[in-house]
């Protein structure tokens, strides 16, 4: 029966892969990359032969608790793991409980993951290859480390079973994502800062890691290749003693998911009542605002792009402390208007089919991109002006404060008034109404490349005035300028806001129907 489980498993890879050219291609890649980094990794574990145990113990106890960390995160993070063996698949059959254990077991460590992983964990063996006993040790600790990975990221997605069939779950599963790999450069500095004020950080912390189920298995070539005996029988029970918890915990998740089944229906809720529908006006612009800001709030694609503006003055303080120079700083409120603004200049192919609703019930153009453009200026107007004021009571600039206002201000409602034309004119490729915000559909990536940078293009020209105000008051010192832009920037924002939605309103109008029709084929 393990066999059978195997050969399904390299049966349905072979078949995803022969679907189509561009998943061998894919595969491919995905290969070269890992076979590069399992490369750099493999002969690193080799070079520390010739280290002191003590570097060598530190460097693969840190690396084999990192491993079991990734495999207990990532499965359920990516919403695209390997389920071509999911358990729920199985419930109809009378597989034995111990041969679907150690099929599915196995069957993990065929695919890229579970190959890169195991040849690291073998290279240790390398690094212990000292004398006969320490290469035994580190050779067991490598299998039973490979088989406690495998089974903890069994562990982990079936008990989040039921939460990985939510919707909701996998939207903020997603964009949670997002959040470290923004702020992954403090992050890092942060690490290496720490690591660099204790010098001994790193190696009493692998000592430490080394009595615990996490780096257990991993620390007993480097015990045995020390001479430490009965260190090393301690932590072998450890080791074992955490694969077999591991393997008992995914028995008992395994018949509860074989017996109950996660329910991907739908739960009954109470109809509430009219919701922003009621509070705004019963006017064509206020229901699209209403609509619009419903989109804000719960589709993970905009969700996507609003998790990282709260991020933005976190990054350039960051670099601020780091550099001592806080200039950047400063312009956090005119990116994040840019952001913002140009956010919406795809709010009609993220529409989607959906779109048919407002040709088909004739809402006029203008009302249509009015609807939109406030519904976003609702919250972007205070968050702009939050993060234009905040950083200067950091820099305690305050002489430039009406020049970085009067920009803000400029480029969000520019930049609205654009974005009003854009997305009026053009659909680009964008995932789909509950897709991950991170999926790239296919498409025309030209056109999406040349609308985008284009459009981003022309907002620069009509920020022009703003922008060389600004340049003024910087190279001057004198303070004219910049309140000459705090002036001009929202006359002029607003004029082309006005202008914007208006021939974005006649456009919408004249090609609604095309507009509906490539939005068809973008699915």
């Amino acid at each position: 029966m393990v066999a059978h489980l195997l050969r399904l498993k390299l049966t349905l890879l072979r078949n995803s892969v022969r679907r189509s050219p561009w998943q061998l291609v894919g595969l491919g890649i995905g290969t070269l990359y890992a076979l590069g980094i399992v490369g750099l990794l493999v002969a690193g574990l080799l070079l520390l032969r010739g280290q002191e145990i003590e570097l060598a113990q530190t460097v693969v106890v840190l690396g084999g608790a990192a491993a079991l960390l990734g495999w207990a995160i990532i499965p359920v993070a990516v919403s695209a793991a390997d389920m071509t063996l999911d358990p729920a698949r199985f419930t109809t059959f009378a597989v034995p409980m111990p041969q679907l254990l150690a099929g599915l077991a196995l069957g993990g460590l065929i695919g890229i993951p579970g190959l890169a992983t195991s040849i690291v964990a073998l290279a240790t063996v390398g690094t212990w290859s000292r004398s006969v006993p320490a290469a035994a040790g580190a050779l067991v600790g490598a299998v039973l480390g490979v088989l406690s990975c495998v089974v903890l990221s069994k562990v982990v997605t079936t008990a989040t079973a039921g939460l990985a069939s939510s919707r909701r779950f996998k939207d903020i599963s997603a964009v949670a994502f997002l959040i470290p790999l923004v702020l992954m450069g403090p992050i890092v500095a942060g690490i290496a800062k720490g690591i660099a004020g204790s010098g001994d950080f790193l190696a009493s912390l692998a000592r430490t890691l080394s009595w615990t189920p996490a780096g257990a298995a991993f620390s007993l070539g480097g015990e045995l290749a020390a001479g430490h005996y009965g260190a090393a029988a301690v932590k072998f029970l450890i080791a074992v003693a955490t694969l077999a918890g591991l393997a008992l915990a995914w028995k008992v998740l395994l018949q509860r998911a074989l017996v109950t089944p996660p329910y991907a229906g739908t739960s009954k809720r109470r109809s509430g009542g009219p919701g922003l529908f009621g509070v705004l006006p019963a006017t064509p612009a206020a229901a699209v605002a209403a609509r619009s800001l419903y989109y804000w709030l719960r589709d993970p694609r905009y969700a996507g792009a609003l998790v990282v503006v709260p991020l933005l003055p976190v990054l350039f303080l960051f670099q601020g402390s780091q550099s001592g120079f806080y200039g950047p700083f400063q312009f956090v409120g005119p990116l994040t208007a840019f952001l913002l603004a140009w956010s919406i200049s795809t709010d009609v192919s993220y529409d989607s089919t959906a779109f048919a609703l407002h040709v088909a019930t004739g809402v006029r153009g203008a009302d249509d991109r009015l609807g939109r453009a406030l519904a976003c200026l609702s919250f972007a107007l205070p968050v702009v002006l939050l993060f234009s004021v905040g950083p200067f009571f950091v820099t305690g600039d305050w002489a430039k404060l009406p020049a970085v206002l009067g920009l803000s201000f400029g480029v969000l409602f520019s930049g609205l008034g654009l974005s009003s034309v854009v997305s009026a004119r053009y659909t680009v490729s964008v995932p789909l109404p509950g897709d991950s915000p991170f999926k790239k559909p296919p498409g025309n990536v030209a056109q999406t490349l040349a609308v985008q940078l284009g459009g981003m293009a022309v907002l620069m020209v009509l920020v022009a005035p703003e922008v060389a105000l600004v340049a003024a008051q910087f190279i001057t010192g004198s303070t004219v300028p910049g309140w000459i832009a705090l002036v001009l920037g929202p006359v002029l924002g607003l004029a082309l806001f006005a202008t914007g939605v208006r021939v974005g309103g006649i456009w919408l109008d004249r090609r609604a129907p095309e507009l509906l029709a490539q939005l068809a084929v973008n699915r």
